[in-house]
């Protein structure tokens, strides 16, 4: 911790940091015709905690919705001192009309792009590239990483040291391309959080699309992704879609026409802040709850747990019928074994996602139907967004299954470990994006396969007290290692290097 910390002032006095996000640290809402604010709970959020308590920053993020429009009403640049307690940093929003904000969010980003990244596309039926979409992508999805920018190029003019822009995610991949244009002194980093589909993928969108995305990319002097996957699989779509680029898969680095700059693609695998996620489980919120889902000491019973938001790639669905494979074929664990799924409802304004939260119900409904007695429901579900609740399940778990398709990271496959009490097993996909870090210490599993994932469940549940100690440790040590602080550490230090 002291290191991240000397590294913020190092960076503080030498630098004039902005953070852009499409969903900021602070969401404002009307309570009683007051306007009040709350912390965010979003991954880019939670990460950068560290980083708005130890340096004096500008966050840009998008006005969500209608408290954030009022929360700045009359502020002339748009900005708020924040109001979380000992962050120093200074919020500033982006206003956007709503008909660009809804052909930018609810048109581009979440059902195409965000499909497009973790291999969700169906032809031919969803999604068509029709005049809507392309439509989105000039007057909604350009519009608004337009305005982006252009908030960003107010904060580097007034700012009194050399500016380093950190952006972030698929929301807002053509702001690179736009800031550079303009500013060549400016220092560029744009994360990645979502995988990075192959070149024949990206095929799916059409070209003037894919080369403004890798060309702006390519503009910023550090991209960084999840995975070393990842990383190969941009520098592939580099040599597909930009042949004036010049790729050096040597130093992962690629080299362009535009001012003789070069970019740099890195690895930076996100973590959680182990000490934060210890506190809260040890929160007596959370030791209430913990109290009233375990059962699993004091009765003998097994508890497998999953938690998860509602989303396709996560493959519950898949998740649960191995479990339901389980109690078929193994008619003993009847009566001694609870699955609690908690998850957490998403993006309900997406007929994929509601669709696919009736196909769970209907799941749990026949496991329970078919193998519930009088004194045992097979599967007990939680879904509300109630992270206490969350980290006392994975306080009492036996088994944690993580089971998701392709994804950038899985923090729950990391939070899991640091706060379980019962040496539990954890079952994860090869699939995710937190694999490669932690597949010493768990039971891998191929996401589509239900056979073996039922088979991982048995393993795990009838697994030696020495060998559930021995995948324990090696996953609490691993965590420890390479938390949160790191993940920050490893990106200040390469950026305050050029």
């Amino acid at each position: 911790m002291a290191d991240i910390i000397q590294l913020c002032n190092d960076i503080d006095s030498r630098y004039s940091l902005i953070v852009a996000s499409n969903r900021g640290p602070v969401q404002y809402r009307v309570i009683n015709e007051t306007i009040e604010s709350r912390r965010a709970t979003g991954g880019v959020a939670t990460a950068l905690n560290t980083l708005s308590q130890n340096l004096d920053f500008t966050w840009v993020s998008s006005a969500m919705g209608e408290a954030d429009r009022l929360a700045i009403e009359g502020v002339p640049d748009g900005g708020l001192a924040s109001p979380i307690p000992g962050h120093k940093l200074h919020l500033k929003f982006v206003v956007s009309s709503r008909r660009s904000y809804h052909k930018f969010y609810n048109v581009l980003c979440n059902p195409l792009l965000w499909f497009l990244h973790h291999y969700m596309w169906n032809p031919p039926y969803n999604p068509n590239i029709d005049n809507a979409i392309h439509d989105a992508w000039k007057t909604g999805y350009t519009t608004v990483n337009r305005a982006f920018a252009d908030s960003i190029l107010d904060s580097i003019k007034s700012a009194s040291l050399r500016p380093i822009v950190l952006s972030h995610d698929y929301h807002l991949y053509l702001v690179p391309g736009f800031i550079r244009d303009e500013c060549s002194e400016v220092i560029i980093q744009h994360y990645v959080h979502v995988p990075w589909p192959t070149p024949r993928y990206w095929q799916m969108l059409p070209t003037y699309m894919v080369e403004a995305i890798c060309g702006s990319l390519c503009k910023a002097d550090i991209v960084g992704f999840q995975t070393h996957q990842d990383v190969q699989s941009f520098l592939d779509c580099v040599e597909a879609f930009m042949p004036s680029a010049t790729v050096d898969r040597s130093t992962n680095t690629i080299s362009s026409t535009y001012g003789g700059r070069i970019c740099t693609v890195k690895t930076y695998p996100m973590s959680v802040n182990v000490e934060d996620i210890r506190a809260i489980a040890n929160s007596p919120r959370a030791i209430e709850y913990e109290k009233s889902m375990a059962l699993g000491e004091s009765s003998g019973t097994q508890t497998i747990v999953r938690i998860e938001r509602v989303e396709p790639h996560k493959n519950i669905v898949r998740g649960l019928k191995a479990y339901e494979l389980l109690l078929k074929n193994h008619r003993e664990l009847q009566g001694h074994v609870l699955f609690l799924a908690l998850l957490v409802p998403s993006r309900t304004h997406i007929q994929q996602y509601r669709r696919y939260m009736d196909d769970i119900h209907a799941v749990i409904k026949n496991i329970n139907e078919a193998y519930g007695t009088s004194d045992w429901t097979p599967i007990e579900t939680f879904i509300e967004n109630n992270y206490a609740q969350a980290v006392a399940a994975m306080k009492i778990y036996d088994v944690l299954l993580i089971n998701t398709l392709i994804e950038g990271t899985n923090l729950i496959a990391k939070e899991g470990p640091v706060v379980n009490s019962r040496n539990g097993v954890l079952i994860l996909s090869e699939t995710s994006g937190v694999y490669p870090e932690l597949a010493a210490g768990v039971l891998p599993v191929t996401p589509t396969d239900i056979e073996g994932t039922a088979e991982a469940m048995y393993t795990a549940v009838t697994m030696d007290p020495s060998d559930r100690h021995n995948f324990a440790e090696l996953l609490r040590t691993s965590i420890e290692e390479n938390n949160l602080d790191k993940w920050l550490y490893n990106q200040l230090s390469d950026l305050a290097a050029l």
